[in-house]
């Protein structure tokens, strides 16, 4: 795990766990978590990364051992907190790389702070309301079962995430495991979640048409064997974004960033390498690259 998190105290008084990693400069890499899990489940990803980049992986305010926030839970509100965020750390652009519910806001982020997002990588998230989903997934989107679950069967969720989220043979470590149940039994990160689902779900129909005005370089790098959230959503997502690539991770769960993650760093690297290429060429004077991607 990262033994790199620590926990910075915010402005506002407010606690915000990080964790960086890798080399201090250069355009971080920043890594956006969904749930039940929390910053730890990118640690052999960012350990990957940061061999040439600078990564910084944060639990989201409400989750894991960041404190909640004040206001909304939709993913403009999460989009919103993430620059605040890069503005504390005096950060004036950055590779987003998101799964699960990161995916929304880091899509947001993008289209609403262009000049704030180099380059965006989208795994595995809900993107799209009208497609289909896991079973699991289509009974938590209803918020009355949502909540029930939530507060009266922390166990059975968390326990049903992690079966699920990885194929057949791939396991979290007893540490790992631990460690994101930890944060997920609190239930002040629950009830922040439950907010959260329902802040999302809300907005989910309005959010194609944001995704529409992204015109940073996009890849949307998905798991063949995600169980939740199947490759319509990321083939839809990439007619959405002018120019976005797609590609498959074969064998990929959705926690595919934890038994997948030399070839989701590898992908990830490779995409960043192209744009980094890119802007060192167009400062160059030099003819800028397909941009067809």
């Amino acid at each position: 795990m990262l033994k790199q998190a620590r926990l910075e105290v915010q402005p506002d008084g407010q606690v915000v766990r990080v964790a960086r990693l890798g080399r201090a400069r250069g355009v971080p890499v920043i890594l956006l978590h969904g749930y039940p899990d929390n910053l730890q489940l990118w640690s052999r990803v960012a350990t990957r990364l940061a061999g040439s980049r600078q990564v910084i992986a944060f639990d989201w305010p409400g989750m894991g051992d960041s404190t909640a926030w004040p206001g909304g839970t939709t993913p403009q509100h999460q989009a919103e907190r993430l620059i605040t965020l890069l503005d504390r750390w005096g950060i004036a652009r950055a590779d987003l790389v998101a799964m699960d519910m990161g995916g929304q806001p880091a899509l947001v982020a993008a289209a609403r702070h262009p000049q704030r997002v180099r380059t965006l990588t989208v795994m595995n998230s809900l993107v799209l309301a009208q497609e289909r989903t896991s079973w699991d997934i289509e009974l938590l989107r209803r918020y009355g079962w949502n909540r029930w679950l939530l507060r009266r069967l922390p166990r059975a969720v968390f326990s049903r995430a992690w079966m699920t989220s990885m194929p057949r043979g791939a396991a979290l470590t007893g540490a790992l495991r631990d460690e994101l149940w930890r944060c997920f039994a609190r239930p002040e990160v629950r009830s922040f979640i439950i907010r959260l689902c329902a802040g999302y779900q809300g907005s989910l129909p309005a959010l194609p048409e944001i995704y529409r005005t992204i015109a940073c370089p996009t890849l949307i790098l998905w798991g063949g064997r995600d169980a939740h959230f199947p490759t319509p959503q990321a083939r839809g997502l990439q007619r959405l974004i002018d120019g976005a690539r797609y590609q498959l991770v074969a064998g990929g769960g959705h926690w595919m960033a934890w038994h997948q993650s030399a070839a989701v760093a590898s992908a990830i690297l490779r995409f960043i390498a192209e744009q980094s290429e890119f802007d060192e060429g167009s400062q160059a004077g030099s003819t800028p690259m397909d941009a067809t991607r």
